[in-house]
């Protein structure tokens, strides 16, 4: 019986893939995590609440709902992640209770049946509110690569000359809108195609997640690549991104470093084969 209404909770949660379900008496977005203690490759999610009596927690991406059992609604105590839980590619999930008074237990793991929805039951019967910290954490998918010494990192360059302070963007990179134009140098090369330079670099990323990158070339014809934000790490960004039919619709992953608001890409790396055709691209702002 339990088992049902839980099943039941996390369906209606993820109606129409990441819609916030109806029931929920109390939902936020996570906040980002700003300390860098957290080992490279490794996602965490910090849930802290605040609980009177009985919940369910559902965490989804970077968003949490609370469904109240008894007792007053629950409120947030600082929950943080340092990336959103991955809706897909879930590997080494594990679930840790750092802090707590009462029963805490995860009812449900993130998986495709609950849509990747972490689910975890709290129960406090020593009156009033009461403190609870769980843990998730996960294997990062892939990683980034050992950054270069060419990588311009992001304590080292100037915001140049962008008036005043840089806009503080909340929540994470695949929740805000974002574009990005500047100047800068690069190759891509594509194996029985040969080689092209790469000036002005375009990216747009929508609410969604969604992200095009476009390069004006020294043949006049721009390349471009669509795709997917499918990882954060520090100043970097993963997407999953295929290139255009000039390039053979390759499809890899594609690196951009990017300064801590996100207001600057200072770097655009990929690298992909098919197995007979290699396409490599690099391009840094000038």
């Amino acid at each position: 019986m339990r088992f049902t209404s839980v099943y039941h909770f996390g369906i209606a949660l993820l109606v129409a893939g990441a819609a916030l379900p109806a029931m929920a008496d109390t939902q936020f977005r996570i906040r980002q995590m700003t300390r860098d203690d957290v080992p490279l490759g490794k996602g965490q999610c910090d849930i802290r609440l605040q609980v009177d009596n009985e919940v369910e927690v559902a965490v989804y991406r970077d968003t949490v709902s609370i469904r109240t059992i008894s007792g007053r609604d629950a409120r947030d105590d600082g929950s943080e992640c340092n990336a959103p839980l991955p809706d897909r590619d879930l590997r080494d999930f594990n679930f840790e209770v750092k802090d707590s008074r009462g029963d805490i237990r995860l009812l449900e793991p993130p998986d495709r049946r609950n849509r990747f929805t972490a689910i975890v039951r709290i129960r406090d019967s020593s009156g009033g509110e009461g403190r609870y910290h769980f843990r998730l954490t996960w294997a990062m998918a892939g990683g980034p690569p050992p950054p270069p010494e060419s990588f311009p990192r992001r304590d080292d360059r100037p915001y140049g000359d962008r008036p005043g302070p840089p806009p503080v963007v909340p929540g994470f990179a695949w929740n805000n809108v974002i574009h990005f134009s500047a100047p800068g140098r690069g190759e891509s090369s594509l194996t029985g195609v040969g080689s092209q330079r790469l000036f002005e670099a375009n990216v747009d990323i929508d609410r969604g997640g969604r992200i095009i990158v476009s390069f004006r070339t020294d043949s006049g014809r721009p390349i471009t690549f669509s795709g997917t934000i499918i990882d954060r790490q520090r100043d970097m960004l993963k997407a999953d991104v295929a290139a255009d039919e000039r390039m053979l619709r390759l499809r890899g992953p594609m690196w951009l470093t990017v300064d801590r608001e996100m207001n600057t890409v200072f770097r655009i790396a990929l690298e992909t084969d098919n197995g007979r055709d290699r396409l490599h691209l690099e391009w840094n702002r000038r």
